[in-house]
């Protein structure tokens, strides 16, 4: 089985190094470049090709928000995933529609980074508990979205479980439908929630108090 891909973009020279370390010990990773910030990231993906991503939000000369809106462009197959300090909640959005897939906290196990990763190269996305909670806490609802979203039972149903995990192909199992049915279904709760990808669609999914976390 072919390794996944990633590169590491951090201004934290000891955090890659260790990140490193703890990624490359698992036979499923390799860590093939390191950036201390999103104009190195960006060169890079120039250069090489990567699976995934593991982006730094603040970062020196150009930060993680842009280099992830200007990385997909030169590389649209890369997934992204958010390295996140508590207290960058305001960030989280602008990460999103830049098209991140996942965020994690930076003191994060390692085997939640693995789980991470793993995840979202299965067509997925993730978010740290931790990080849910700060953020339930300082989202306002929203009653208007709510009301424009006017969402089906059956595209609730599957909102929940693009909430827990699923694959559209694991939904279609799960609720005994098509895969084309799923597929049409997501695309609408796109179009109603104005998400721009599955993680948006979380945040939707807890703004408006779908979920519980």
């Amino acid at each position: 089985m072919e390794k996944i891909r990633i590169i590491i973009a951090d201004d934290h020279q000891l955090f890659r190094n260790g990140l490193k370390i703890l990624l490359n010990a698992f036979p499923e990773f390799e860590v093939i470049a390191e950036a201390s910030n999103g104009i190195e990231f960006l060169k890079i993906l120039k250069n090489i090709q990567a699976d995934v991503a593991l982006m730094d939000i603040n970062m020196p000369e150009m930060d993680g928000i842009e280099a992830t809106r200007k990385g997909l462009k030169l590389c649209p197959e890369i997934d992204i995933i958010a390295l996140s300090m508590y207290g960058e909640e305001e960030y989280y959005y602008k990460m999103i529609d830049a098209g991140a897939k996942g965020f994690l906290v930076k003191d994060s196990d390692i085997s939640e980074v693995k789980d991470a990763i793993l995840t979202i190269r299965k067509g997925g996305s993730y978010f740290s508990q931790e990080l849910l909670y700060h953020v339930i806490q300082k989202i306002k609802y929203r009653e208007h979205e709510s009301k424009s979203a006017n969402l089906s039972k059956r595209e609730k149903e599957i909102l929940f479980k693009i909430c827990e995990g699923f694959s559209n192909q694991e939904i279609a199992d799960n609720l005994f439908i098509s895969k084309r049915t799923v597929d049409k279904h997501r695309a609408n709760l796109l179009g109603k929630t104005n998400s721009k990808n599955t993680a948006s669609l979380i945040l939707f999914a807890i703004r408006n108090k779908l979920i519980e976390i």
